[in-house]
């Protein structure tokens, strides 16, 4: 479970530009859930995630992940729990590395380092079998380095190396916002088949109302670092596209932006 308590954070405090985001902000997320996040520019979606993450730290209170208090610990060892495909597709893969290479690298996460090889030949067909999913043939351009890709296609590859070590929780940071539509669609559905099978607690920030009722567990949307829509279950297939464009459009008219 994840758990934020009671966090308070304040950018630029003291100055003509103070921004109090999260005041006693809390929210909890069950193991195995879902959950897309919805909202406008400035509500607090993407400072949750870096929050999460470790990229912010609050000004008080606690983030929990499991029996874990992660309020401060380092971003690059949270890192070994937690899985995060960005919004740029060049954010989560090594241009100048193959394809295998990339995938080696992913494989020997939280491994002690050795002087064996950094690529097991014997994991090469195991990495096919995972490339094949993404539909993309990726599988049979193992040696192609990633730079030549498409964005979706390294978004797909960010992805899957995403959820190939054991991570407790896939962060998904409008990772198909900067895709065209037939690879955001690709995307997703991808998305959708790893968290299934791996049944692991993601996040996911969008701005694709579709997306985010078509897909997850949960739906929340956020305002002013609030959440003034929490669906889940029942509630949260009942949902429709129309009923969320009603509260947002009431929500970019409270804050003075045109429908």
């Amino acid at each position: 479970m994840i758990c934020f308590e009671h966090i308070n954070k304040t950018f630029n405090p003291g100055t003509v530009d103070e921004n109090v985001l999260f005041n006693d902000f809390n929210l909890k997320v069950s193991d195995g859930e879902f959950v897309s996040i919805i909202g406008s520019n400035g509500s607090g979606k993407t400072t949750l995630l870096n929050l999460l993450c470790g990229t912010l730290t609050p000004d008080s209170g606690k983030i929990l992940l499991g029996d874990t208090d992660l309020t401060h610990v380092k971003e690059h060892k949270r890192a070994s729990k937690i899985g995060r495909v960005f919004q740029d597709p060049k954010a989560g893969t090594c241009s100048g590395l193959t394809i295998l290479e990339n995938m080696a690298l992913a494989d020997n996460k939280n491994k002690r380092y050795s002087l064996t090889p950094a690529v097991n030949k014997k994991r090469i067909d195991y990495y096919r079998t995972l490339l094949e999913e993404c539909s993309m043939g990726l599988e049979n351009r193992l040696n192609t380095e990633v730079g030549s890709l498409s964005g979706g296609q390294r978004q797909a590859l960010a992805l899957v190396i995403a959820n190939m070590s054991d991570i407790d929780l896939l962060i998904l940071d409008e990772h198909t916002a900067a895709l065209d539509p037939k690879s955001s669609e690709i995307i997703m559905a991808l998305t959708d088949k790893l968290v299934r099978r791996h049944k692991i607690t993601s996040m996911m920030v969008t701005h694709n109302l579709r997306f985010a009722v078509e897909y997850g567990s949960r739906l929340i949307m956020m305002h002013k670092g609030g959440c003034v829509l929490d669906a889940a279950g029942e509630e949260k297939e009942e949902l429709k596209i129309e009923s969320i464009l009603d509260i947002f459009n009431g929500i970019s008219i409270e804050a003075g932006n045109s429908v």
